[in-house]
């Protein structure tokens, strides 16, 4: 199963640019999308998995092994395993510039934002493009299928946890991925890090899914100071596993809350970190209203234009918006997200939107039908609403 969408954007991406970055967690498919994107070139691309000794060591000279396979699309993957290529690259791509090769040469694949965009963004600005690739979302998986759609909340989107032929191989294998991410790829980006520690964290937001940061209760919690506890939490993020959405901020003379909410990115990491098998056990816990909100905002966020920023709003009077989605002053989103086949907004949601001006209102429920709530708040499944983000840019 191929994200198609997310295809069609890289092979323009590369029409336009001569390096192209496609971002995202291990195991997410970037590996696979890029070999389908692969098919599609001639000459055949050169494929380079950087944390193969055989492939580096084709590296060992690499600006003689680019000029030899100039006009070759090469394909580069776990690009942080070697840093000092980015160099090396800015002088191959304005050399090949100046003899007019100008996009299509090289597709980078990474596991880590920050630390990959850290070197890039000093090396190759005005040269690569980005994408970032998240697991299945609704669109791919669950056209008009309320069950498949219950699958990928329970699941998540990593393919091979999604696909697995039942619950209890999918949590297995989400299982392994956490105790993967946590004795290989931590020490390999964060340095020495307890993985027990890093585990207490990571299961502390699971319970709390989409709560606000409150960094002192969580290094109390950890034993650990608070810089140790920033420190974890934006390699979780740097990792692509966790995502902080920053409150709506506008001068409002509004006595806004500054905490950033803090959501685990894939749900079924959240039922796998609380040991949650079925879509019964989910519902049966705690963490249901939340983990729901938290599934969709990611699927919400992932159809997002470029340069489209998302936010939440809350205010200490008590007046809240799950997700705030500002184009300009002239499209402004507010999103409420409710697990209930008959969902109502509180009074906050009102006072939110009244605040902040927004222009489109909505309701995001598990249903199939559209209908109005109230003035001009309409409610609609999730697929309806995220191609209504698609189309925020026409």
């Amino acid at each position: 199963m191929i994200n198609r969408e997310a295809q069609a954007e890289i092979v323009t991406l590369m029409q336009e640019f001569p390096a192209v970055g496609l971002l995202g967690p291990r195991q997410v498919g970037k590996t696979t999308l890029a070999e389908t994107i692969a098919a599609l070139f001639s000459p055949e691309p050169i494929y380079l998995d950087l944390e193969n000794p055989s492939d580096q060591a084709k590296l060992s000279d690499p600006e003689d092994y680019f000029e030899r396979n100039k006009g070759t699309l090469i394909i580069l993957d776990e690009i942080q395993r070697v840093p000092e290529l980015f160099q090396v690259l800015r002088g191959v791509i304005d050399r090949r510039r100046r003899q007019g090769l100008k996009h299509g040469q090289f597709l980078i694949l990474g596991s880590a934002s920050l630390d990959l965009l850290k070197q890039s963004s000093e090396t190759l600005a005005g040269r690569i493009a980005y994408k970032e690739l998240s697991g299945f979302n609704a669109t791919e998986v669950a056209p008009k299928d309320s069950n498949q759609q219950d699958l990928l909340w329970l699941r998540g989107g990593f393919p091979d946890s999604f696909l697995a032929k039942t619950d209890e191989a999918s949590l297995r294998w989400r299982l392994n991925f956490i105790s993967t991410y946590l004795e290989r790829d931590v020490p390999q980006f964060g340095g020495r890090i307890p993985a027990v520690t890093l585990r207490r964290l990571w299961t502390m937001l699971a319970h709390n899914q989409g709560g606000q940061l409150n960094m002192a209760q969580l290094g109390a919690n950890l034993d650990v100071t608070i810089p140790t506890t920033k420190r974890y939490l934006e390699l979780l993020e740097d990792l692509l596993l966790i995502r902080a959405i920053r409150p709506w901020f506008g001068n409002i003379g509004k006595r806004l809350v500054k905490a950033p909410k803090i959501y685990i990115r894939d749900s079924g990491i959240v039922h796998a970190l609380l040991n949650l098998t079925t879509v019964d056990d989910i519902l049966g816990h705690p963490v249901v209203g939340a983990s729901w909100e938290a599934f969709i905002v990611e699927n919400l966020i992932s159809c997002l234009p470029i340069g489209v920023t998302p936010w939440f709003y809350r205010t200490a009077a008590g007046a809240e918006i799950d997700l705030v989605i500002e184009k300009n002053a002239k499209r402004k989103y507010a999103i409420e997200i409710k697990r209930s086949l008959a969902p109502t907004v509180s009074k906050g949601f009102y006072l939110g939107c009244e605040d902040i001006g927004a222009t489109h209102q909505y309701v995001v429920y598990p249903g199939k039908e559209k209908f109005t709530i109230g003035k001009n708040i309409t409610a609609m499944p999730l697929l309806d609403m995220m191609e209504e983000l698609r189309s925020i840019n026409k």
